[in-house]
């Protein structure tokens, strides 16, 4: 039994995204056919100063065109069951059917409990119980569909995702939140660094969406930024 590390790879996208990006938008105002626009397409410096005015008037479908795959590894599935609540983007996951757990499973603690000594070492003890019920099941030729419905949110999963750069900005301005759950904040900023090692540009729409609105429209607030009834009391 381990507590594994988070592992996030981004294993595919577009050869020339900005240039993909640059002519989906170009051809919304063109007469040229979208491949001369594609082949004829200017500097990177051109090329943003038009995507970005695009994308700031809301014209959002031009980035749908861009697709990416990341392989998301050691993960709890209390994280995975609140990434699959987003639409628009595809999962391959690790299955608890097909795949046994063998002896003690690999598991992710969460920060709160792990900080905790006392806490820590009862969560490792439920864990291990856990574990051995699990293979008890199993030994006595329980089918691990069945012997899964003992397993804890806690257990470790992997998976392969795969979402256009809409969602994957969708996905940071909601995740990135610092009122979202640490475990995928972590996990949506690993993704999002990995895209923005090869696409720095992108790296001013995979924030938190208070960063890209300048206000906070939560009906909590972590008090980052004011809220939208704030600054319009302000203009008042």
């Amino acid at each position: 039994m381990a507590e594994k590390k988070l592992q996030v790879n981004l294993i595919s996208k577009p050869e020339n995204i900005l240039k993909t990006v640059y002519t989906a938008c170009k051809t919304c105002y063109s007469a040229k056919l979208p491949i001369e626009i594609y082949d004829e397409a200017p500097d990177n410096e051109k090329m943003l100063n038009l995507i970005k005015r695009v994308i700031s008037s809301g014209h959002f479908s031009t980035i749908e065109h861009v697709q990416l795959s990341f392989a998301i590894s050691n993960v709890s599935r209390a994280c995975t069951h609140q990434l699959v609540r987003h639409r628009h983007i595809s999962f391959s996951q690790k299955s608890q059917r097909y795949v046994k757990e063998k002896g003690e499973f690999d598991y992710i603690i969460p920060n709160s409990i792990k900080n905790n000594p006392q806490l820590k070492e009862k969560f490792e003890n439920f864990i291990k119980q856990t574990a051995d019920l699990y293979q008890d099941f199993v030994n006595n030729e329980i089918p691990a569909e069945d012997a899964r419905s003992i397993l804890p949110n806690a257990t470790a999963s992997s998976l392969v995702a795969s979402l256009n750069l809409r969602e994957l900005i969708h996905l940071a301005n909601l995740r990135l939140c610092t009122r979202a759950q640490l475990e995928i904040r972590q996990m949506v900023k690993a993704m999002c660094e990995e895209v923005i090692k090869t696409e720095p540009w992108l790296s001013d729409y995979l924030v938190p969406k208070c960063e890209r609105l300048g206000y906070c429209d939560e009906d909590k607030t972590c008090g980052r930024v004011k809220t939208k009834d704030e600054l319009l009391a302000e203009r008042v």
